[in-house]
């Protein structure tokens, strides 16, 4: 085991406790309103970003750029290969730059656009994606990077394929990640696919959506059909869930388990990739959690049952 190892690690118990937390959650949550919330949250971990002028987008926003600088942190404490497996766990931020600039290219020239996260040596291929002008450009830029082709310049065909393409990558890289990648496809497909009834996807993302799924996906009929005909891996994504009005449930659960996993791998007693991984997923989930207690309090408070449902 190198040194940076240890040192990683040793750093990523450490920061794996700049998060809020489930129990200060629920209080955000039960705020009575986003300048009451904002206050609490700018005497938090995420004080860094977050002011009182915020708006519960721009907060939401902080929220998670924070996370970002607290993963870009941790990958410099790490050796080269701990570096990659960081990039890797930072492509969500990519693709929110990616599905805004996409947006972009549709928008009035003149309208202010949110600024992109700052992926600094986490980016995977943003700095080239970034110069591009037109949907085209950026399937071609695409195509020659990490990411592979979407095989359409669509923004639907994007968005979907690079969300694919992000998890395959994870399932073959993070071991321990399999499973949260096989669900989150899971659960992509149930919505996008199967809820929705939108067109299949081309033939070169359903065949990587095979990777994860198995073939039998393809053919469900519903919800309750596709859970049967996934394998193990990703069909716990779906349990119990028979009509499109239950989705945002099995979200909610597949952020518990991503929230319980990383915990368990933070407190490995070994020093090497687990730690960290854990770490990076503890500030995730904590984040998504602090995202989602910032609404309830734009909304007026959570009741605590609510939340106790939510968490």
């Amino acid at each position: 085991m190198t040194a940076g190892w240890v040192a990683g690690s040793v750093r990523a118990t450490a920061m794996a406790r700049r998060r809020l937390g489930a129990v200060a959650a629920r209080e955000l949550a039960t705020c009575p309103g986003l300048p009451a919330a904002l206050e609490v949250l700018a005497r938090s971990p995420y004080g860094r970003d977050v002011g009182p002028a915020d708006t519960l987008a721009s907060a939401e926003r902080a929220v998670e750029a924070t996370t970002l600088w607290n993963l870009r942190v941790l990958a410099g404490w790490l050796p080269a290969e701990g570096a990659g497996l960081f990039r890797l766990l930072a492509g969500w931020f990519e693709i929110a730059n990616i599905d805004e600039h996409l947006s972009g290219f549709a928008a009035d020239p003149l309208e202010a656009g949110v600024p992109p996260f700052r992926l600094g040596s986490l980016a995977t291929a943003w700095p080239r994606l970034s110069r591009t002008s037109s949907p085209a450009e950026l399937r071609a830029a695409l195509a020659a990077s990490a990411w592979g082709d979407p095989g359409a310049d669509t923004h639907r065909a994007i968005s979907t394929w690079l969300r694919i393409s992000w998890a395959t990558r994870v399932s073959a890289d993070i071991e321990p990640a399999r499973p949260w990648a096989a669900g989150a496809v899971a659960l992509l497909v149930a919505r996008e696919l199967v809820a929705t009834g939108n067109p299949r996807p081309g033939v070169g993302t359903a065949a990587v959506i095979g990777r994860l799924l198995g073939a039998g996906w393809s053919g469900a009929t519903g919800l309750a059909d596709l859970a049967r005909r996934l394998p193990v891996s990703a069909r716990w994504a779906l349990d119990e869930v028979t009509d499109p009005s239950d989705l945002w449930l099995a979200e909610i659960r597949w952020w518990a388990r991503l929230r319980r996993d990383g915990t368990a791998l933070a407190l490995h007693p070994a020093f090497g990739r687990r730690r960290p991984l854990g770490a990076a997923v503890v500030l995730a989930a904590d984040a998504w959690l602090v995202t989602a207690a910032l609404e309830l309090a734009a909304r007026g408070g959570a009741d605590r049952e609510v939340w106790d449902a939510l968490a």
